[in-house]
């Protein structure tokens, strides 16, 4: 019937090769086991999906960060997108809780692509009818999608640790002007001052210079906020030029530790109070060593945290569930850890305050 609610029969979740540590996670968040699905690529490189599981009307979630390789991860989604909209799947929700190519969202030199919105349009393409990612880049490529899109915010769960350490004379610091408003958010919800740093690239060779530092810094510790960190270039750029403003120590924290080439052996140099990276993908997927080093407090780094991660997916799918369900309720105790929230229309995310 036009305009009735859609009814599926079950969900299940599945996860394809990325990061199914983290698939696990979100399902053990939920209590129900992992979908089985064959995802394997032949001799030729080809990749092959195929559900083992009858997955027909039911709604199904794919959990697949954009990591290393990332445009092998790209690929796989989409082929279970299709081949689980070919089964004939009710829904097809795919979580992504990293969206690679986030900074490719705008045409800033001639003849370049927006990247980020061209796998929009394929994930679309390929079937998806909605995708659920974690703090994006930027705003913007919510808008690059024709499907709903929630955006959930790991700012939460991350700003009750750093409230926890009972932070005094500090400062948040943004690491360029664009990510403002991120630490700016950091800052009230810790009551703390902020710090911005002026900051330009150097072509296209993952070479940041920081200009200037906008803000009082000078005795005080700095606790730098960043989105993504890939080579680490933009956040060794920002410690120097904190540390030539008087700052006392560091703390770095970001969403998403790529952490590709020089990255961890930079980080390492920083000789920083704490890295933090309570986020995904995994560390692993770069560095060698599966464990954390002993100096992960200091001057180390610390791995990501799939757990926090997944509380905050999961919780996020188990309200989208309760709402597919009863759209005028949210049932009690939801949110309760201050964790994202899905807004009752489903096109878009709003936080829950902690």
């Amino acid at each position: 019937m036009p305009g009735a609610a859609a009814v599926y029969n079950d969900f299940a979740i599945f996860t394809g090769r990325a990061h199914p540590e983290l698939a696990e996670a979100i399902a053990a968040r939920l209590g129900r086991p992992l979908g089985k699905v064959d995802v394997f690529e032949f001799s030729n490189e080809n990749i092959f999906v195929q559900f083992q599981e009858n997955i027909r009307q039911r709604d199904v979630y794919l959990v697949q960060p954009f990591v290393s390789p990332v445009n092998t991860s790209i690929l796989e989604l989409l082929i279970m997108i299709d081949a689980a909209r070919r089964a004939s799947a009710g829904r097809i929700t795919a979580v992504i809780p990293y969206y690679a190519y986030g900074r490719s969202d705008k045409k800033d030199q001639p003849r370049v692509p927006i990247t980020a919105r061209l796998i929009a349009n394929m994930l679309e393409t390929a079937g998806a009818d909605r995708v659920l990612t974690m703090n994006l880049h930027a705003g913007q490529i919510q808008g690059f999608f024709n499907i709903p899109l929630d955006e959930l915010n790991a700012l939460f769960p991350v700003s009750a640790y750093f409230k926890s350490k009972n932070l005094t004379d500090y400062t948040v610091v943004a690491t360029d002007v664009g990510g403002e408003k991120r630490a700016r958010d950091r800052a009230v919800r810790l009551d703390l001052p902020l710090a911005i740093i002026d900051k330009r690239r150097i072509g296209n060779t993952e070479t940041a210079e920081a200009m200037h530092v906008i803000g009082e810094v000078e005795g005080r510790g700095c606790l730098i906020l960043d989105d993504e960190i890939s080579t680490a270039g933009t956040i060794v750029s920002a410690v120097n030029a904190l540390r030539q403003n008087g700052a006392r120590e560091m703390i770095i924290s970001c969403y998403h530790p790529v952490f590709s080439g020089p990255a961890v052996a930079r980080l390492r140099s920083l000789d920083a109070r704490e890295i933090d990276t309570r986020g995904e993908p995994p560390l692993a997927l770069h560095e060698p060593a599966a464990e954390a080093p002993a100096h992960a407090r200091r001057a180390g780094v610390e791995r990501g945290d799939s757990a926090r991660i997944a509380e905050v997916v999961g919780e996020a799918l188990v309200v989208s569930q309760a709402l597919d369900q009863d759209h005028d309720h949210v049932p009690a105790g939801l949110g309760a850890h201050g964790l994202a929230q899905i807004d009752r229309t489903g096109a878009g995310a709003v936080c829950a305050d902690a």
